[in-house]
C-alpha cells in the first residue's frame, strides 16, 4: 500500500513538473511575441518619422505648426483598432499562421500611427519613458505571474475604470480641460499597470485551462501577447504625457 501511495505521489509530481515546464515555455512564447511586436512598432515608427515621403502621406502640417492626419493617416490610425477586434472574435477560427500575420500587421500599423510621437517629443525623453515603462511593466507582470492571490475581481474593477477614462477622454475632447487631462493620464497609468498583473495571471490560468491542446495554446499565446502589448503601449503613452519633453 505504501509503495502504491508513493507511486501516486511521484506520478503527481511528474505531472506538476511537466505542467510547470510547459507553462514556462508558453509564457516565454508570449513574451517573445510581445517583445517582437514592440520592436516592429518601434522600427516602423522610426522609419516613417525619418522618411518625409511616408510622413507626408500620413500627416499634413497645420497652421499652428503641428501635424494632422491625412485621409490615409486616419485609416492607418483606425486600422489597428479594427484588427484588435478582428483577432479577438476570429482568432479561434483562423490558422495560427494567419493569426500571427494579423498580429504582425497590427504591430506595424501601430508603429506607423505612432510616428508623430517621435517628431513631437525629444528622443531622450522617449527613450527614458520607454525604460521606465519597461521597469514598471516587468515588475507588475512578475507579480501577476507569481502571486497566489486571485486577481479576477481586481481585473473587473480595472475594466470599469478603463471604461471611465475612455468616456472622460471623449468628453475632454470638447472641454479641453488641462486638469481633466492630468487626471486621465494618472488614472491611465494606474489602470494599465494593474491590468498588466491581471492579464499575466489570466494568460497563466488560460494555459492550465487549455491543457495539452497545442493548436489552441499557440493562438492563446498570440492573444496573450496582444493583451500585454496593449498594456505596455498604454502605460508608455500615458507616462509620456508626464515625462515627455516636446520639441
Amino acid at each position: 500500500m505504501a509503495e502504491y501511495d508513493n507511486r501516486i505521489v511521484r506520478g503527481a509530481a511528474t505531472v506538476a513538473d511537466t505542467m510547470d515546464m510547459g507553462l514556462r515555455a508558453h509564457m516565454l512564447r508570449v513574451y517573445n511575441y510581445m517583445v517582437g511586436a514592440l520592436a516592429l512598432t518601434g522600427v516602423v515608427a522610426y522609419v516613417v518619422a525619418n522618411s518625409p515621403p511616408l510622413l507626408n502621406m500620413l500627416y499634413q502640417q497645420t497652421a499652428t505648426g503641428g501635424l494632422a492626419p491625412t485621409m490615409l493617416g486616419w485609416v492607418v490610425m483606425l486600422a489597428p483598432i479594427a484588427l484588435v477586434f478582428f483577432l479577438s472574435f476570429r482568432v479561434m477560427h483562423m490558422s495560427q499562421t494567419a493569426a500571427q500575420a494579423t498580429f504582425w500587421v497590427y504591430a506595424a500599423l501601430t508603429g506607423a500611427s505612432l510616428a508623430s510621437i517621435l517628431i513631437a517629443y525629444t528622443g531622450t525623453s522617449v527613450a527614458m519613458t520607454f525604460f521606465v515603462t519597461a521597469g514598471t511593466f516587468g515588475t507588475m507582470s512578475l507579480y501577476g505571474y507569481t502571486t497566489k492571490r486571485d486577481l479576477t475581481g481586481f481585473g473587473n474593477f480595472l475594466f470599469m475604470g478603463l471604461i471611465g477614462i475612455l468616456l472622460a477622454s471623449l468628453a475632454n475632447m470638447f472641454f479641453k480641460s488641462g486638469m481633466m487631462n492630468f487626471i486621465i493620464s494618472v488614472l491611465g497609468v494606474l489602470i494599465f499597470t494593474g491590468l498588466t498583473a491581471w492579464d499575466t495571471q489570466k494568460i497563466k490560468n488560460t494555459y492550465y485551462e487549455i491543457g495539452g491542446d497545442t493548436a489552441v495554446a499557440g493562438k492563446a499565446a498570440i492573444m496573450g501577447a496582444l493583451s500585454l502589448y496593449l498594456d505596455f503601449l498604454n502605460i508608455f503613452l500615458f507616462l509620456l504625457r508626464f515625462m515627455g519633453d516636446r520639441r
